[in-house]
């Protein structure tokens, strides 16, 4: 990556969603430099769905005046401009949006003219993707005959196909065999050269592979932010990356509980 400092593409501040009377995220902000690698990090729960739904657009944060919430994407605003900022993001929800009776052609295809490329434009922007993701051989076929590994490429060919300046994905690897997560892994590297991407994870191998820094949720909250060799640093560097993990969540927990617990009488 150049030595220059790197551009913000995506800027979050107070990001606070409730569902009835459950706060599920409360106040998390966060940034992202183009050519960087963002794991949000967490345990099944801990709140990186919501909070990746609300930076996508696809959820709106819970009284957004009152908590202060700001969400710039490319210095766009997304809550006043969501139109023109979500031009510059892709996405790729846990369960990709696939629709497994078309070939994966037309779908890219479709996907383009949905992120509005211009007709004399889709055949270079699918052509791109394909080679991108490792499609170029898949292209005739049918989406729903294809292994998970292949419908999980041609969900990211569909999040990247108008070449966003943010990259957004949820669980990317989740259900693929060994040989298909490596595969993963490493178009994810290779996007993180000339976009930036956030992926949320529960996997630590994720955070030490892929990623360059790291934001760990725990019950709707950020609490721990670093880059990926500080958190291998934590504890000395004479922990696993699971313990170092399990170290930092279970430590906040208790201070949480002590924090909150009833005076004694």
């Amino acid at each position: 990556m150049s030595n220059a400092t790197p551009e913000t593409t995506l800027s979050a501040r107070n990001l606070t969603r409730r569902f009835s009377n459950l706060e599920v995220v409360h106040s998390v902000s966060l940034e992202l430099k183009r050519g960087e690698v963002l794991g949000l990090l967490g345990h099944n729960g801990a709140g990186k769905t919501t909070t990746l739904q609300m930076l996508t657009g696809c959820l709106l944060p819970s009284d957004a005046e009152q908590y202060g919430c700001e969400i710039d994407i490319c210095g766009i605003s997304l809550l006043h401009h969501p139109a023109q900022a979500k031009a510059h993001i892709g996405y790729l929800p846990e369960t990709p949006p696939l629709y497994r009776e078309l070939s994966v052609d037309d779908y890219l295809t479709f996907a383009a003219r949905l992120r509005g490329i211009k007709t004399a434009d889709v055949a270079a922007a699918l052509a791109q993707a394909k080679q991108r993701c490792g499609l170029e051989e898949v292209g005739k076929k049918t989406i729903g005959t294809l292994s998970k590994g292949y419908q999980q490429r041609v969900g990211i060919a569909q999040a990247i196909i108008h070449s966003p300046a943010v990259i957004v994905l949820d669980e990317p690897t989740v259900g693929l065999d060994p040989m298909q997560i490596r595969d993963v892994r490493t178009l994810i590297r290779e996007l993180g050269d000339n976009h930036s991407v956030i992926l949320s994870t529960h996997l630590l191998a994720e955070v030490e592979h892929v990623c360059d820094r790291v934001e760990i949720m725990q019950q709707g909250k950020l609490i721990y932010s670093g880059t990926s060799a500080d958190m291998m640093q934590h504890g000395n560097g004479k922990m696993t990356l699971e313990e170092v993990f399990l170290d930092i969540t279970e430590n906040h927990a208790i201070t949480e509980n002590h924090l909150t617990a009833e005076p004694a009488p």
